[in-house]
C-alpha cells in the first residue's frame, strides 16, 4: 500500500528561509524552515494526506497503531512483543535546510538512552520541560546526505597535536599548552572540551576572543583554511560562545553533493549550513554543549562524548540496482536508498526489508511495487509505503530517497546487554 504523506516543515531559528521550499516546490512560508520530519515520531509526525487511503487515519503515528501488522510486517510487530515495547516505525527520515549553526551536539547510545530517559523520568520532569535532555529511551545515530555542494558540518575529534598546531597559528598559546599538558589525545580533547564548555569566566571569554581575532587575521593569506573560515561564519551567528573555540577541536568538512557522514553516539557534530537528506533512529534525543539558546547540559554531554581523535566518518553509498545505491551504516537498523531515474529509462528493483518512507527531490517519477501498488510522486511529495510492496521499481525522470530498516542487520532484538 501506498499512503501518501506530508509535514509541516520545523521552524528553528537556524533554518533557511527559502532552501527548503525550493527544494520541494513550493512557495516559502516566510519563517526560517529547518527541518521537514518524514516519519511517526511523536514530536511532528506526518500527516496522511489522503484519508480514504490511510483508513482515516489524521498522521502517520494513528495510520501504524490502527493496523501494525498492515503498516509495519509480521516480524516488527512479534520483534516489539518480545522486547515488551509497542510496534513502532524505528527511522526518521528528514529534510533540513541550515543558514546557520546547528547546536555543538551528541546523542546517546541505547543503554545511555534507557539510563537517562528513565532517571529524568524519576525525577519527574516533564517531556515538554525545556530542561529535559531525553525525551524517549533510544539512542539516535544518524546519517546525513548532502543534496548540495558545500554542505559544512563539524564531526568528530581530530588529534590533540592538530588542534593545536592551530591555536600556535592563530596566535592562543594558553589553548596550544593545556592540550600539550596531557599525556594522551582523549585526556587533552576531554580536558580542554570541559575548561571551555565550563566556562571560567573571564577566562574562557579571554581565549574566545583570541580565537576569533586570530582566524579574521588570517583571512586572505596563505594560511587560512576553510575551518577558519568556519570559526569566523560561526563566531558572526553566536558571538562570544565556548563553541567557537571547541569548533578548531574537530574535524571540519564540506561535503560534495551526494557525499554522506555516518555520525554514531557519542560524536560531537554540528552542522554549519547546507541542505540535506538526514535519517536516523525515530528519536529526538540531543545533548547540547553550545551554539544554542536551546538547554544545555554540558556534564550529561562530557558524560556520553568519545574523545578517541577519528577522521572524518564518511559513508560510502554502495551500488544496489540500476540507478540506485544505498547508504548503509554498520550497526542501525536503517539505510537510506538513493534513486536516479533517467528520462524514459527505470531505476530498480529497490528491496523493502521493512515499511519506507519515500520523498522526491526531482520528478515526476512513478513508484511501483511487487505488491501491486503504485504512484506517482512530483517533486517534494513524499509516501509511506507498506512491506507487502516487497521491492520498488522506478520510471519517469528524478530522483528519490528512499528510507528503510537496514536489510544487512539482523531483525531479532538484541537483550540490554548486547550494546552501549
Amino acid at each position: 500500500m501506498f499512503v501518501r504523506i506530508g509535514n509541516t516543515p520545523r521552524d528553528y531559528a537556524w533554518g533557511d528561509r527559502t532552501a527548503l521550499a525550493e527544494l520541494l516546490g513550493r512557495a516559502p512560508s516566510g519563517a526560517p524552515e529547518a527541518e521537514l520530519w518524514l516519519g511517526a515520531h511523536e514530536g511532528s509526525p506526518s500527516q496522511v494526506l489522503d484519508p480514504a487511503v490511510g483508513g482515516g487515519c489524521r498522521t502517520l503515528d494513528e495510520f501504524i497503531a490502527a493496523d501494525p501488522m498492515l503498516a509495519l510486517g509480521r516480524m516488527r510487530v512479534i520483534e516489539a512483543e518480545a522486547a515488551g515495547r509497542a510496534p513502532r516505525l524505528p527511522f526518521l527520515l528528514k529534510v533540513l535546510a541550515a543558514a546557520a549553526p546547528l547546536s555543538l551536539q551528541a546523542h546517546p547510545s541505547s543503554a545511555q538512552a534507557r539510563a537517562g530517559f528513565a532517571r529524568e523520568n524519576a525525577q519527574g520532569i516533564p517531556l515538554d520541560d525545556p530542561r529535559r535532555n531525553y525525551q524517549d529511551d533510544q539512542p539516535k545515530p544518524e546519517i546525513i546526505v548532502a543534496l548540495e555542494d558545500g554542505f559544512e558540518a563539524l564531526c568528530g575529534f581530530r588529534s590533540a597535536a592538530a588542534a593545536a598546531a592551530d591555536f600556535d597559528l592563530l596566535g592562543v598559546p594558553e589553548l596550544a599548552a593545556r592540550l600539550r599538558a596531557h599525556p594522551s589525545d582523549e585526556a587533552a580533547l576531554r580536558a580542554v572540551t570541559r575548561w571551555l564548555l565550563e566556562p571560567d569566566g573571564d577566562a574562557v571569554a579571554a581565549v574566545v576572543a583570541a580565537v576569533v581575532a586570530g582566524a579574521n587575521r588570517v583571512a586572505d593569506s596563505a594560511a587560512d583554511a576553510p575551518r577558519f573560515a568556519a570559526v569566523r561564519f560561526i563566531a558572526a551567528q553566536r558571538p562570544s560562545d565556548p563553541g567557537i573555540a571547541v569548533a578548531l577541536l574537530l574535524n571540519h568538512v564540506a561535503l560534495r553533493r551526494g557525499e554522506a557522514l555516518y555520525l554514531p553516539a557519542g560524536n560531537i557534530h554540528a552542522y554549519l549550513s547546507g541542505v540535506g537528506v538526514e535519517l536516523m533512529t525515530a528519536s529526538d534525543n540531543v545533548l547540547r554543549g553550545g551554539l544554542t539558546p536551546k538547554h544545555v547540559d554540558v556534564p550529561e554531554l562530557l558524560e556520553v562524548l568519545d574523545f578517541a581523535p577519528l577522521p572524518v566518518p564518511f559513508l560510502a553509498a554502495v551500488p544496489v540496482a540500476p540507478g540506485v545505491e544505498s547508504y548503509r551504516p554498520g550497526g542501525p537498523d536503517f539505510a537510506l536508498a538513493h534513486v536516479v531515474v533517467p528520462a524514459d529509462s527505470a531505476a530498480g528493483p529497490l528491496p523493502l526489508p521493512s515499511a519506507a518512507i519515500a520523498i522526491a527531490v526531482a520528478g515526476p517519477v512513478h513508484l511501483a511495487g511487487a505488491g501491486g501498488g503504485s504512484l506517482e510522486l512530483a517533486r517534494g511529495e513524499a509516501v509511506f509505503i507498506t512491506p507487502d510492496e516487497l521491492a520498488l521499481t522506478f520510471t519517469g525522470a528524478g530522483e528519490v530517497f528512499v528510507a528503510t530498516a537496514n536489510p544487512s542487520v539482523a531483525t531479532t532484538p538484541k537483550s540490554p546487554q548486547e550494546d552501549s
